[in-house]
């Protein structure tokens, strides 16, 4: 029987096909769990209407189980538990802790200031729409998106497996960030948060460009009052010219380096291997 104190998880997003630094990343998920004896799950991220296909679902399960990685049926899918974001987001707004942001595009394009990094995922906002403190939580309003105050100048610090402890600062390497889409969507962010509290999961493996993004979890799941898990980021893969491997890798990608003809050892040992303890 697996060790229940294990819980690690895969979560691809089915918006193009799995290059090799997914593999790098899903392989050492695989491994560690394997190494704790415990469970490995797989959620499919399959929040973006637009970019999703059911064409990269199929391959990016064919790809993965093809590497010889196996993990606990069923696999989870988001797309499928939009009430229990929904659930998480009007307590955030109850609370008072997220507020409705009405900024337009252009609005929005004019506030960005550059990342601090090529990793960053979300430039910092100047808070053009935050209420006032102590100002009385806003009702739901339709149509709009929504943002979760962080505490200004707080340090978040968390020790990462891999990369030691990490620390960043609210209103400084981030501010206040999406959670909720005006299409009636939960962010990443949100979404993330309240599966891996669902699922249990004890650890996460992902890649370094999500430092950041765990920062702002754990600031959503104290919010929420939910477990934290560990951390294992792993550095990114990068191609010949230094560029970190895309989606738009299609010369990397696992499905065409299958149809080329390699063998799965042949493909695990073009990438790095980093599991730790």
């Amino acid at each position: 029987m697996p060790n229940d104190d294990y819980r690690g998880r895969l979560a691809p997003s089915p918006t193009g096909l799995l290059h090799l630094g997914h593999a790098a990343t899903f392989w050492t998920a695989y491994q560690r769990a394997k190494r704790h004896g415990g469970t490995l799950l797989f959620r499919n991220e399959d929040l973006d209407p637009q970019r999703s296909k059911q064409e990269y679902v199929d391959a990016m399960i064919e790809d993965l189980a093809w590497l010889g990685i196996e993990w606990t049926p069923p696999i989870v899918v988001q797309s499928e538990r939009i009430a229990l974001y929904r659930a998480a987001f009007e307590r955030l707004v109850a609370t008072g802790l997220a507020y409705a942001c009405t900024c337009s595009r252009k609005d929005l394009a004019q506030m960005m200031q550059a990342p601090h990094e090529d990793t960053d995922d979300e430039p910092v906002y100047s808070g053009r729409c935050r209420p006032a403190p102590g100002s009385t939580p806003q009702s739901l309003q339709p149509g709009v998106n929504y943002r979760l105050r962080v505490p200004d100048g707080e340090s978040i610090s968390f020790p990462d497996g891999n990369l030691g402890t990490q620390t960043f600062v609210a209103g400084r390497d981030f501010g206040d960030f999406l959670i909720w889409r005006k299409d009636g969507l939960p962010s990443y962010q949100l979404a993330c948060v309240v599966d891996d509290a669902d699922m249990r999961i004890t650890e996460v493996v992902r890649g370094a460009d999500l430092l950041k993004s765990t920062a702002r979890q754990i600031l959503l799941q104290r919010a929420l009052d939910l477990p934290t898990p560990a951390y294992f980021h792993m550095q990114l893969l990068r191609d010949e010219q230094g560029v970190r491997l895309a989606k738009r890798h299609d010369a990397l990608a696992i499905r065409t380096l299958r149809q080329q003809g390699l063998t799965p050892a042949e493909v695990l040992r073009m990438i790095p291997s980093n599991i730790g303890s």
